[in-house]
């Protein structure tokens, strides 16, 4: 039986492409809590992913956006506020892709063209996103604003390449907006390092199936999947994480805290 933890919420989630997207396990897990939400992809995403399906499902309106896009974005947030018949209480940014990365680039061999484009749409959009809901004006007082990042940002894991420097800077964002958006309205903006996850997305990286297997088995209670990073989330959109700012919150099954794990060398 569903708790409700968020009845009454409405929210805007960003990056759901197909079933193994982790916005994709957060928005279902919403909706059970009692949410109500839009949901949200740019435009060429939508052509090849299945987000159409997901938001019949759930009864979410499907919005497209360019999240590199600042006009696009005032106007999804504007659409959202009419569609759901108020302020936001939550918005989840679950957006990364790297070209370099797409095309085996090797890291000291990278097009810096292309590095700028991931930047733009990995870790720059989540400031053009909490800079247009700031100035907007669009989020409730006590909302919750969520970024996806991975460890990358903290250690080296060469095969992730750029994506590394991304994820820091959007960790950096978070906690610069968190101060703006905690003495603005005691909104507060975080970020969740989740575990090495089967998605679309993760598959992509170099070496990925072998990497998942490592983390699983290093890390004490193994990788934390999709749908439980959805729980994770709903519990931080909720009212009882209220005083949680300005954080980047391990949900990896404990593998930031281990240095080796005996399993690895029996």
């Amino acid at each position: 039986m569903s708790s409700q933890l968020l009845a009454g919420k409405r929210g805007v989630i960003f990056g759901a492409l197909d079933n193994q997207s982790i916005a994709w396990q957060v928005a279902e897990v919403c909706a059970e809590q009692g949410a109500k939400f839009t949901l949200t992809n740019a435009p060429v995403a939508l052509r090849f992913g299945s987000l159409d399906e997901l938001g019949e499902k759930l009864g979410a309106e499907v919005i497209p956006a360019d999240a590199t896009s600042i006009e696009d974005l005032e106007a999804l947030f504007t659409k959202s506020e009419e569609i759901l018949g108020g302020k936001l209480d939550f918005v989840l940014h679950a957006i990364g892709m790297s070209l370099n990365v797409r095309k085996g680039k090797e890291y000291t061999d990278l097009k810096h063209e292309w590095m700028l484009k991931t930047f733009d749409i990995s870790a720059i959009s989540f400031h053009k996103m909490c800079q247009v809901l700031y100035k907007g004006d669009h989020m409730a007082d006590w909302g919750s604003i969520l970024g996806l990042t991975y460890i990358a940002a903290q250690r080296t894991f060469p095969d992730y390449s750029e994506m590394a420097e991304s994820k820091a800077l959007l960790e950096s964002f978070a906690r610069s907006f968190g101060y703006h958006f905690g003495e603005k309205n005691h909104v507060r903006v975080n970020t969740i390092s989740q575990s090495p996850t089967m998605t679309t997305a993760g598959k992509g990286v170099k070496g990925f199936d072998e990497f998942f297997g490592y983390a699983d088995t290093m890390s004490p209670l193994g990788n934390a999947p999709g749908r439980a990073c959805g729980e994770y989330c709903a519990s931080l959109f909720s009212d009882f994480t209220r005083y949680v700012t300005m954080q980047n919150l391990y949900h990896d099954g404990g593998f930031s805290q281990m240095g080796m794990n005996p399993k690895l060398v029996k």
